[in-house]
Order: C-alpha cells, then sequence, then structure tokens
C-alpha cells in the first residue's frame, strides 16, 4: 500500500540552519495495515508524514500509493487518496462554518464540484448517523459553530470527516497530545474502531509510549531521519512501556557514541 524509497530531504541546504531531516527513509505498509511512529523531537516523523501527504516532494526517493508512483503529486491531488488530522483540533475544522457545513466540505474530498444545495437532506441524515457514535450529543448541534466546540469534540469531529469519505490511508500526528486524559482515551478509542470498520491503512505519530505499543499492530522508531526500530508480532507483543523506553534510550546513546567516534 505505501512504499517510500530511499527518501531523503534537506531543509535549508548550505544555509547554517540546515536541517537533514530525512537520510535514505524506507518504509512498506501493507494495505489495513495500522502502525504507531515514535521518535524524539527531530527524528522526522512529521517530516514523513508531510511527505506522504505531498507537502513536498523529496529531494531524493519514490513514494508509491498501491501502483501509483505519487512522488510528484501535489498536495490537493493526494487528497483523494490521504485523510489527515493534525495535532491542533482548530487545523482540522472551520470555527465560522456550522457542524453541517464542514461535514459537507468533507463528504466532497476527492470530488469535483460546481453549483448546488452545500447541505442535502441525505448528507444531513448520513451525517447524524455518524455522529450519534461518538456519543457527544453532536448530532443534534448540526447548526451550531464549530467554534462552540471544545478541543475534544472538534478532534473527533475532525476523525469522523477524515473517514466520512473512505481514504485509502489516514494520517495522524500526534493528534491526542493536546487533549486532557479523558478526551484523549476517547479518541483514542474511536480512532481504532475508525480504522477497524473502514479497513484504513493507517500511520500514527505519537510520544505517549503506551499508546504506541497498545494501539495498531507495529511501531517503527525513529532517529536523525531513518528508521532505528521495526517492532511487530510476539516481539511487540511482549514489550512493556518501560522495555520500549530502555531500548529508545539504548539505541539513541549508541547513536550518539557513533557521531562522537565519527567526529
Amino acid at each position: 500500500m505505501i512504499k517510500i524509497n530511499q527518501a531523503y530531504k534537506t531543509f535549508n541546504r548550505g544555509d547554517v540552519n540546515e536541517v537533514r531531516a530525512l537520510r535514505g527513509l524506507n518504509l512498506n505498509i501493507d494495505e489495513g495495515e495500522f502502525v504507531t511512529v515514535i521518535g524524539s523531537n527531530g527524528a522526522g516523523k512529521s517530516t514523513m508524514l508531510n511527505l506522504l501527504a505531498g507537502v513536498f516532494a523529496p529531494d531524493i526517493g519514490e513514494i508509491w500509493i498501491g501502483d501509483r508512483n505519487v512522488t510528484r503529486w501535489p498536495e490537493h491531488q493526494r487528497a483523494k487518496l490521504i485523510s489527515r488530522v493534525f495535532q491542533d483540533p482548530l487545523k482540522g475544522t472551520a470555527g465560522s462554518m456550522t457542524i453541517e457545513e464542514n461535514m459537507a466540505m468533507a463528504r466532497l474530498r476527492g470530488q469535483r464540484r460546481g453549483f448546488g444545495w452545500g447541505v442535502t437532506q441525505a448528507g444531513r441524515k448520513q451525517f447524524r448517523q455518524e455522529l450519534t457514535q461518538l456519543g457527544l450529543g453532536l448530532e443534534d448541534r448540526l447548526t451550531s459553530k464549530v467554534s462552540l466546540l471544545s478541543g475534544g469534540q472538534r478532534q473527533a469531529l475532525t476523525l469522523i470527516m477524515a473517514t466520512l469519505v473512505k481514504p485509502r490511508i489516514l494520517l495522524l500526528d500526534e493528534h491526542t497530545a493536546a487533549l486532557d486524559p479523558g478526551m484523549a482515551q476517547q479518541i483514542s478509542s474511536l480512532t481504532a474502531r475508525l480504522v477497524r470498520d473502514h479497513n484504513l491503512t493507517a500511520l500514527m505519530v505519537t510520544h505517549n509510549m503506551q499508546q504506541a505499543l497498545s494501539m495498531g499492530s507495529r511501531t517503527l522508531m525513529m532517529h536523525k531521519g531513518e528508521i532505528i526500530l521495526d517492532l511487530q508480532g510476539e516481539e511487540r507483543a511482549r514489550l512493556t512501556v518501560n522495555d520500549l523506553v530502555q531500548k529508545f534510550a539504548s539505541i539513541r546513546k549508541d547513536a550518539l557514541d557513533d557521531e562522537l567516534l565519527l567526529s
């Protein structure tokens, strides 16, 4: 489903602020696989998601989605294949529009748009059905401005919108990090259910080690633009959060020692 072959990305090349964000990144993800991604700040996690979403192209390398080479596809062209949920709940919705207007826009993802009613009776019925599963009462507030919702409610709405028209890939960029623990757990449960029910291929960046091991079936660890650990199957199932933290600390120490030897 997803293939990244030898992807390199450098920002501010030749400048004092040069950053080598990705260094020969290779990744294969099967269709329907739910992968969590961890790593320190600057490891390249969000850069990898941006690369997949088409925010920018790699300097070198290829990106494939299914049998399509999308390396040079712009972001809007990939939108029909990829949905994304950000850490900031405000990024996924338009606060000045109503709940049903936001959902109507999401319903048109990847389609040609012409003149016509933005919110139809059929659409409104679907929106109510989708929102009812949240248990937040949003199905009774379709005409409320999204700006009146809490951060957790907006993030729940964003997730529903992201999967309203089934994408091939769902990208989740620390999408529970800005929420209180209770709502974060609720959004995590909703995420797992939507990915399962729609059989989505999902890639989720997180700093929460417990979340990294409990969600999905595979965990990647990134460091300095590369994948340095790929955990799945029984190896992943046996790991505790403490084991994962120790692995992370050990790998980072070894990488630092190598850098010092080379300097």
